[in-house]
């Protein structure tokens, strides 16, 4: 299944900081295929940095802005107290609608032939729990993100068929 057709909204805006890393892969590098639609398709490991001290809510975001925006995943009510995934996220986050129409990771999965498309797995602090459900439209976790981001850091990944 190839992307295309997401959310057209762009990612809310948040000071930026480093320290959102995997151990499968660099910052700019490519995304391992274990990863991808042309492998297992789960979710890569993520090392979370250490968010602002009034960081009440962590939320993670993944897009693809070569496909207009396309949501692959959606993690909100992540502790800020968690050093990160080692693949799926813990039992009590709230995953939402990704652009597939599933809830959860949805791998990366361009088109054959286009160009390596970019994956941004952006890391959002919040100085308040969201309190949104799973059913939650991807413009209304924008919107609230929005209104709640500290901070923000990104990881970005390539990967092309």
């Amino acid at each position: 299944m190839g992307c295309g057709g997401g959310d057209e909204q762009t990612p809310p805006q948040a000071k930026s900081v480093a320290g959102l890393t995997s151990p499968a892969f660099e910052n700019h590098a490519t995304i391992p295929q274990r990863y991808t639609c042309s492998g297992a398709g789960g979710p890569p490991p993520l090392r979370f940095p250490k968010p602002p001290a009034r960081t009440r809510e962590l939320a993670l975001l993944v897009t693809d802005p070569d496909a207009d925006n396309f949501v692959h995943w959606s993690v909100l009510g992540i502790s800020p107290r968690s050093p990160g995934f080692p693949g799926k996220p813990p039992p009590g986050v709230i995953q939402t609608e990704n652009s597939f129409g599933d809830r959860g990771w949805g791998a990366p999965c361009p088109p054959e032939g286009d160009e390596p498309h970019r994956y941004v797995f952006a890391l959002y602090a919040l100085d308040a729990g969201l309190e949104l459900k799973a059913d939650a439209s991807a413009n209304e976790v924008h919107d609230a993100i929005a209104d709640h981001a500290i901070v923000r850091s990104e990881l970005e990944g390539r990967f092309g068929r």
